[in-house]
C-alpha cells in the first residue's frame, strides 16, 4: 500500500468523479437513470479497456529514470494548473466553480438534443473526467509500482462520489472544490518536484518520502502567500 499516494489520488479522483456525475444527473433528467448510468458505465468500461490494452506497454522494458522524469513533470504541468486556478479562484481574479450552474449549462444542452446526443454526452463527460484520473494513476503507479493501492484510491473515490450523489440526487455543491484543489495542486506539485530532481540529480532524497511532507508545507504556504498579492493586483488594476 503506498498510503503518501492514497490521500491525493482519492481526493484528485473525487474532484474530477464529482464533475462527471453533476454531468450523468443532469442527463438522466432528460433520457432517465437507467440509460444515463448505462452511459456512465460504458464511460468506464472505455477506461477499463484502456488499461489492460496499455498496462504491459507501461512498464516493459523502459527506461525508468526517463519515465520518472516524464511522470515529474507532468505532475508538475497538472499541479501547477490547479493552483494557479485556486490562487487566481480565491483572490478573486476567477468565480468559483459552481456545481449548480454547470449542471443547469448541462440540462439546457441536452434538452436541445436527441436521446443519442443526450446519451453521448453522460459517456463523455464520464470518459474524459475518468481519463484524468487514469493519467494521475498511471504517474503515480509507475514510480511507485503500487498498481493495486492507487487503482483502489480512485475506485473508492468513485465508489463515494456515485453512492452519495445517488443517495441525495443533486449536484455535490457543498463538496469544497477550491479548497481541496489547492491542497490537492500543491500534493501532485511536491511529488512532482521530487521525481523530477530526483531523475535530474539521480541522487536520493536525504529524508526520502518524509521529503514529500516538507515540500506540501513549502507549497501550500507560498501559494497562500501569493493569494494577497494576487488580490492586491487585481483591486490596483480595477
Amino acid at each position: 500500500m503506498d498510503w503518501p499516494a492514497f490521500l491525493p489520488l482519492f481526493l484528485t479522483a473525487g474532484v474530477e468523479w464529482v464533475e462527471a456525475f453533476t454531468i450523468v444527473l443532469a442527463v438522466s433528467l432528460t433520457i432517465g437513470w437507467a440509460a444515463a448510468l448505462g452511459a456512465a458505465a460504458a464511460g468506464l468500461g472505455t477506461l477499463a479497456v484502456l488499461t489492460v490494452a496499455t498496462g504491459g506497454a507501461l512498464s516493459a522494458g523502459l527506461n525508468m529514470q526517463a519515465i520518472q522524469f516524464v511522470i515529474g513533470v507532468f505532475l508538475l504541468l497538472f499541479g501547477v494548473r490547479w493552483m494557479a486556478k485556486a490562487i487566481a479562484r480565491q483572490a478573486g481574479l476567477k468565480p468559483l466553480h459552481d456545481e449548480d450552474a454547470e449542471f443547469r449549462e448541462t440540462r439546457a444542452r441536452i434538452g436541445r438534443a436527441d436521446w443519442f446526443a443526450a446519451w453521448l454526452v453522460a459517456y463523455k463527460g464520464t470518459l474524459m473526467e475518468g481519463l484524468e484520473v487514469w493519467l494521475i494513476v498511471v504517474a503515480f503507479s509507475l514510480h511507485s509500482r503500487a498498481w493495486v493501492s492507487n487503482g483502489i484510491a480512485a475506485l473508492a473515490a468513485l465508489l463515494v462520489v456515485f453512492t452519495t450523489g445517488l443517495a441525495i440526487r443533486a449536484p455535490l455543491r457543498r463538496v469544497p472544490e477550491n479548497a481541496i484543489k489547492f491542497i490537492v495542486g500543491a500534493m501532485i506539485v511536491s511529488f512532482g518536484t521530487f521525481w523530477t530532481l530526483e531523475a535530474l540529480a539521480g541522487a536520493v532524497w536525504p529524508l526520502g518520502d518524509w521529503s514529500l511532507l516538507g515540500l506540501e508545507a513549502f507549497f501550500l504556504a507560498g501559494g497562500q502567500a501569493l493569494v494577497p498579492l494576487v488580490r492586491g493586483r487585481r483591486v490596483a488594476a480595477a
